[in-house]
């Protein structure tokens, strides 16, 4: 059977894809340093797959390059999904130093890494932030990008321009870049879900915290943009369709190989895919919908907007549907 190496695979959309792997007959590398996780997830993951011995897990942090030479002296892969990166915006603003340091320099060692042992598949966890100001919603894979905001988003688009480099000097490389949008939601069987330490730096886990009293009141920043009901509008996707297209993603990559190779043309290509629904919700109707959800009522108010907040961002996703 196949075997991918999932960085950062016990994190929400991680753990998320190592279940879809492994039930569509993968078997699957965890490497994590529990930086944004825990050990529980792992247990988590192995519960809900029927073949949990498929799995197995390596603790390290991927920014010490002996370890991650040892992982690929270790297994032989078939492909990579890089999920690892601290990814809070918010906090991106206060430590971009350590943004830049642990995003930028663990991909590298991995990318070396990969290099020296041949393997060349690469599915890329990216995002919509990467989207400049001057983007308009929906955005398409071929929007401008670049004019980020804060160190997560240009963290994730260096990486973008890192691979493309690669690509275009060694066309034997193949990468799947994903952007998402915002990935929501938990496992159908509640055992997996987002549990992020400290204080929430996402919607909805926010507002759950509200819901269930571990945080006093949601606040909403911006009460005036130029939008139906003058709050932000971002496209949600449920976080199983996110980790079902990481392996569809994988399965497109090598049927993809395969028909370049029957046509006698080379094997390497770089490819951009939108992850959202291509439809837009906005703060106060995502409130409203987990208030019906919850039968409970949201205690919330208005701040003042924040630096470099779209109005609207939401996906074209014509490319992902084809």
């Amino acid at each position: 059977m196949p075997t991918v190496l999932v960085t950062g695979g016990t994190g929400f959309i991680g753990s998320h894809t190592v279940v879809e792997l492994v039930e569509s007959g993968w078997n699957v590398v965890i490497v994590d340093n529990f930086h944004n996780s825990n050990t529980f997830s792992l247990g988590r993951i192995r519960s809900l797959v029927k073949t949990p011995d498929s799995i197995s897990f390596v603790q390290a942090d991927l920014r010490d390059r002996d370890e991650t030479l040892k992982l690929f002296s270790n297994y032989k892969f078939d492909g990579v999904i890089h999920f690892a990166a601290m990814k809070a915006v918010g906090e991106s603003r206060q430590i971009p130093l350590t943004y830049y340091d642990n995003n930028l320099s663990s991909t590298l060692n991995l990318l070396q890494a990969m290099d020296k042992a041949g393997c060349k598949n690469l599915v890329f966890s990216s995002s919509c932030t990467v989207y400049g100001e001057k983007a308009t919603a929906p955005f398409t894979e071929l929007s401008p990008v670049g004019g980020t905001t804060n160190a997560y988003a240009t963290t994730k688009f260096m990486t973008e321009q890192i691979l493309a480099d690669i690509s275009r000097c060694d066309p034997s490389w193949r990468f799947c870049i994903l952007r998402y949008f915002n990935p929501v939601g938990a496992h159908p069987s509640g055992i997996l879900g987002e549990d992020p330490r400290g204080i929430p730096n996402c919607l909805m886990p926010y507002v759950q915290q509200v819901l269930v009293g571990r945080l006093e009141k949601l606040t909403v920043f911006g009460n005036d943009y130029p939008t139906r009901d003058g709050t932000c509008i971002r496209d949600y996707i449920h976080v199983v369709d996110v980790a079902r297209g990481h392996l569809d993603a994988l399965v497109w990559m090598r049927k993809n190989v395969e028909a370049l190779e029957k046509d006698g043309k080379s094997t390497g290509f770089i490819e951009y895919f939108n992850f959202g629904t291509g439809t837009g919700s906005s703060v106060l109707e995502l409130v409203a919908g987990m208030e019906k959800a919850s039968g409970k009522k949201v205690t919330l108010v208005f701040g003042p907007k924040r630096a470099g907040d779209l109005a609207e961002a939401f996906a074209d996703i014509t490319k992902v549907g084809d």
